[in-house]
């Protein structure tokens, strides 16, 4: 008998934590929801558009701010969820002709925006006077931009079929193809930049 409580009293236990989990990332999704509700309500009285009612939402809802949401990393995990469905349903309005279509955009176009973009960044950081691995990370950051958000703003305006909307379809997409050698210069511009000296 007291064996067999020994062996339900851990399982009752884990059984009480999920539920409290459950039942907590409910809670917080029911926040999100609500609160969301409410920004972009007044977002839309201010006739501005709802992608940035959502961040602002985030930062009124965070640790940062009120502190409403009380696990922020299972949230986190559901939002990668979100953009990925997002992503896939934008993308099953495109084609393989059309993307084929779109290769010359996407090197052309991507291409100089990237070069541009990063060149331009790293030389106001240097005439700042940042040292040249800060410059180039700079013009990195500054150079990307976010593929969910500006796709699901050109799908929202019904405007990613025309040309600008290809043309900043091909380039977000050769932004997207740069994260991975931008990710592996990294480590060799942490090795060029100056160390701090030791006190």
């Amino acid at each position: 008998m007291g064996f067999t409580q020994t062996r339900c009293a851990p399982s009752h236990v884990c059984q009480v934590s999920g539920a409290l989990m459950q039942y907590q990332l409910l809670r917080d999704l029911a926040i999100i929801f609500a609160g969301s509700l409410l920004v972009i309500l007044v977002f839309h009285r201010l006739k501005l558009p709802a992608l940035p009612g959502f961040i602002v939402a985030g930062v009124l809802l965070g640790p940062n701010a009120l502190g409403l949401v009380s696990d922020v990393h299972q949230v986190e995990s559901l939002a990668e969820v979100g953009v990925i469905l997002l992503l896939f349903t934008i993308g099953i309005e495109f084609s393989l002709s059309r993307l084929r279509e779109m290769g010359r955009q996407v090197v052309i176009g991507g291409g100089a925006q990237v070069l541009l973009t990063v060149g331009l960044g790293a030389a106001l950081a240097v005439g700042l006077g940042l040292a040249w691995p800060v410059a180039v990370l700079l013009g990195f950051l500054v150079a990307l931009s976010s593929t969910a958000i500006v796709l699901k703003g050109l799908a929202d305006k019904g405007e990613i079929d025309t040309p600008h909307g290809r043309l900043a379809t091909g380039v977000l997409i050769f932004q997207d193809l740069c994260v991975v050698p931008m990710m592996l210069v990294l480590p060799y511009l942490a090795g060029g930049a100056p160390s701090c000296p030791a006190p």
